[in-house]
């Protein structure tokens, strides 16, 4: 039996060379942030928000900044400042909020939250800082205008929010809880659902921006008096925030904020016909929109790479003697394979600083959720790989002296690496599109980017669509490159 030789481990190094040029980009930003916090004599609070809700918080898109600004940011800079601290704000899924907070990732939360009993038993609130009421949002002409006209109807919440615990009180009414506000305003205008619940200056903006939809205001209750601080259980900042929020209402500083925010609300940009696409809006915010761009490519080439060390050396525990090795790889893979992607994430995200005090950047926590995962599936694939080879190459290599490990260095693992190409090329595009999933924990990828230009503005398809146009770009060239790649080991073969 003829051994097929392959190239030297020349390879090898240039991986690794990658993999430390790319882990020392990706988190270069922590270690210059970790600099700078050093050299500032002032402590930190962090903030956690969901910067999805303008006028309440959300991101300056057109001035080529990724600053969060809006009314609750005002709000808790003036606290901090008056405190004597620096803010550092933290962007995540209204429904990641609380956990956040109990993780002990952040000091305290705004989003326009309100103190429900349920978010009392989890977190403090402060005193109440700004009232609003909850509408109902329709498309014109549905002569859906309050709780009982919903009958029988699928009305939108927002998941986590008091809306949704609003909405459970209607009788006979089918719920659709989602992430995002600017989602549910899609839903509607979709036809897919009847009819959404939303807080009132929202709900101003996105139908001064959508004409072919209405609202109508549904009474408060006294549980649903307005938004509130959250804070951590028995934070010692509770009393010091109150304290600064009674002076600012004094002043009228509280209320200078609320002219700000909510005057001109939805006045940025002119209605637009529904029947129109109107991507002038999105025009001046395409800089911000392709920013993503890099953490995209940056986040999957660091995920690719690990995930397939990973995957090799699992592979070689499921072709191992060793029954502990064996088995292993075998329960790891079924546990990885066998659970959601997104419940992965959200457990390394917020249970990693309960279990060992660390808070995990959310970078990193998606690269190493995705490079387990991806090393489960890759695994299977190498060992698929390895099997096909020709079992004459090992007895011809182990004939002649050749020790296990340089075998499958250089015989083995080459030559399944060649067979398994066009498999490894569609991990790496699934990885690639599976990387919008570390948005709902607040890396500002791509897709993150095009939902809040689009919370900025109100509209969704526009932002979201074009995105989509540069997602299908990167999976284009990725499919020509490994088409390219596997030509060029056929013909060298």
């Amino acid at each position: 039996m003829k051994i097929i030789a392959m190239p030297n481990r020349r390879w090898l190094f240039f991986v690794l060379f990658c993999i430390a040029f790319l882990l020392l980009a990706a988190f270069l930003g922590d270690i210059s942030g970790v600099i700078a916090q050093q050299g500032n004599a002032r402590q930190k609070l962090v903030m956690v928000t969901s910067a999805d809700y303008p006028p309440y918080e959300f991101r300056d898109t057109a001035s080529g900044k990724d600053d969060i600004i809006g009314f609750d940011v005002d709000i808790a800079k003036y606290i901090t400042n008056q405190l004597g601290y620096d803010l550092e704000i933290k962007d995540t899924d209204f429904s990641g909020i609380i956990p956040a907070l109990q993780s002990g990732r952040a000091d305290f939360a705004m989003a326009g939250m309100t103190p429900t009993e349920e978010r009392q038993k989890n977190v403090d609130f402060s005193d109440i800082y700004y009232e609003a009421k909850n509408t109902i949002v329709t498309r014109k002409g549905s002569n859906l205008k309050t709780p009982k006209d919903l009958s029988g109807k699928k009305v939108g919440v927002q998941l986590g929010s008091t809306q949704e615990k609003t909405a459970k009180e209607f009788k006979n009414v089918q719920l659709v809880a989602l992430n995002r506000t600017g989602d549910l305003i899609q839903e509607v205008k979709a036809r897919r659902i009847d009819a959404a619940v939303i807080e009132d200056t929202i709900a101003k903006g996105f139908i001064a921006n959508n004409p072919d939809l209405q609202f109508s205001t549904i009474p408060s209750k006294p549980e649903e008096a307005g938004s509130a601080i959250a804070f951590p259980k028995n934070s010692r900042l509770v009393n010091d925030f109150n304290r600064i929020l009674a002076e600012m209402k004094q002043s009228g500083e509280i209320e200078r904020l609320i002219k700000k925010w909510f005057e001109n609300q939805g006045k940025t940009a002119p209605a637009t016909s529904s029947n129109v696409l109107p991507f002038a809006k999105i025009a001046p915010r395409i800089p911000f929109i392709l920013q993503g761009i890099l953490v995209t490519l940056q986040f999957t080439a660091i995920s690719l790479l690990l995930g397939f060390i990973w995957g090799t050396i699992l592979s070689l525990f499921k072709i191992s003697s060793n029954k502990f090795l064996f088995w292993f790889g075998t329960v790891y893979t079924s546990i990885f394979r066998g659970t959601p992607l997104l419940l992965q994430i959200a457990l390394v995200y917020y249970a990693t600083p309960q279990l060992t005090g660390y808070n995990i950047p959310a970078l990193l926590a998606g690269v190493i959720t995705f490079t387990l995962n991806s090393g489960a599936y890759v695994s299977e694939t190498i060992r698929a790989g390895i099997l096909a080879i020709d079992k004459g190459q090992r007895e011809a290599a182990l004939s002649l002296g050749i020790p296990y490990r340089p075998m499958m260095a250089d015989i083995i693992l080459p030559q399944a690496f060649k067979n398994i190409l066009p498999a490894l090329v569609n991990e790496t595009i699934a990885l690639l599109k599976d990387s919008s999933l570390v948005s709902v924990i607040g890396v500002t990828d791509l897709l993150r980017r095009a939902q809040i230009v689009g919370a900025e503005q109100y509209i969704y398809f526009e932002p979201l669509l074009f995105a989509g146009a540069i997602y299908y770009l990167m999976v284009m060239v990725l499919t020509w490159s490994g088409y390219v790649l596997e030509r060029r080991l056929q013909r060298s073969s």
